[in-house]
């Protein structure tokens, strides 16, 4: 039996050298397959796509002032409260813009009696124009019948004298009575009483007083959420006073802080994938690129860098590229401005540009939500020139 084991010990180290020998040669041979593989990936589709973790989401701020100064009465809304485009966010003290709304429309009355009586007054001085021609008449008339009783020494010369200066001064008369009804003429022209210029300035201040009344409701100009709420009861503001921020949750983009290395096949128009930190893996959102802003953070900075002095040190600039998102995934998956994202592009397309080059056809943002209708200012215009132009 020690004979047997002799013969055999030997073999065991070389079978386990050859296992050895396969089994690196089947991890060398695997190793060198996903290399392979990864490279014909890397080529195919990995190398173009840029990616970066320097990527917040991004929005409008609406800053909500007061058209007009006031004493703050009301407040309706407060952080994190959802508002409607039209609905109202702070209330003024009516008081002082009441008075000079009721102010504005007593003045404008009184323009319109003032401007009816010029308007009489010109058929009046009209009237009296037609009284001087007649006694200048008269007076011509007396004259031409005593001139040949005067040549005849029939009256005496200082009748006939007489008869002359009544003929002046019913002239002169004349002549003042027409001068009084042109220059009454030059302010009412033939124009209607709605058009006169003193009617129109008095309904222009009942306007302007009926606007300021309006604006003491300071109303949100979009959708969307309360945020950085400021304004308090009593406080006396300002045109230039902040009250409040709207943030809406809807028109949201990214932007994405490339490094410059990694821009020089990036264009307009290319697909982009997101993933937020709030969702994680779970939620991917799809995008685009719209843009690429034509500075560095560095460049718009407060201080920008000094690269012109001596203590230079080189670092990779990055450049905020924007990326458009889906408004659908955003209603379903809100965002808020602020948040982290991770950002992959596809520049394998690029067919689009580096730089827009159409200028747009319309505006990109609007709200006419504080624009006031004046019809019903206009109404009561119209019914206070009718109630008192007789």
């Amino acid at each position: 039996m020690s004979a047997n084991a002799e013969t055999h010990t030997p073999q065991q180290p070389v079978n386990k050298k050859g296992k050895r020998k396969r089994t690196l040669l089947l991890l060398t041979l695997l190793f060198i397959i996903v290399a392979v593989a990864y490279g014909i990936y890397w080529f195919i589709v990995a190398r173009h796509f840029e990616e970066t973790d320097d990527a917040y989401v991004a929005g409008n701020q609406v800053q909500i002032m007061a058209q007009v100064s006031g004493s703050v009465t009301k407040v309706w809304a407060d952080n994190t409260d959802f508002v409607k485009q039209g609905d109202v966010l702070v209330t003024l003290d009516q008081t002082d813009a009441q008075q000079a709304f009721e102010k504005a429309k007593t003045e404008l009355a009184s323009g319109v009696r003032q401007t009816r009586q010029q308007m009489i007054n010109s058929k009046q001085l009209q009237a009296n124009i037609q009284v001087q021609k007649t006694a200048l008449a008269q007076a011509q008339t007396d004259l031409n019948r005593r001139v040949p009783l005067g040549s005849a020494n029939l009256i005496g010369r200082e009748e006939l004298q007489h008869a002359r200066d009544a003929v002046a001064s019913a002239q002169a008369q004349l002549d003042v009575a027409v001068q009084q009804y042109n220059a009454n003429q030059a302010i009412i022209l033939d124009t209607a009483l709605e058009q006169q210029p003193a009617v129109l300035q008095a309904a222009t201040e009942v306007r302007n007083a009926w606007l300021a009344l309006e604006r003491t409701k300071v109303v949100s100009p979009i959708t969307g959420y309360v945020s950085r709420r400021a304004v308090q009861p009593g406080a006396q503001i300002g045109t230039t006073t902040p009250l409040m921020a709207v943030v809406p949750a809807t028109q949201l983009w990214v932007d994405a802080n490339f490094k410059e290395t990694q821009l020089a096949h990036m264009r307009i128009g290319q697909s982009a994938t997101i993933v937020s930190d709030i969702y994680g893996d779970e939620v991917t959102y799809t995008g685009k690129v719209v843009g690429l802003d034509m500075g560095t953070g560095s460049a718009f900075s407060l201080l920008p860098a000094q690269n012109a002095t001596g203590n230079w040190i080189k670092v990779v600039q990055r450049l905020p590229v924007r990326i458009e998102l889906d408004e659908k995934q955003l209603a379903e998956h809100p965002l808020r401005i602020g948040l982290s994202t991770l950002v992959k592009v596809d520049t394998a397309n690029r067919d689009g540009k580096v730089l827009a080059s159409q200028t747009r056809t319309g505006p990109a943002y609007e709200s006419s939500a504080r624009e006031v209708k004046l019809d019903p200012v206009n109404t009561l215009i119209s019914e206070i020139i009718q109630a008192n132009a007789g």
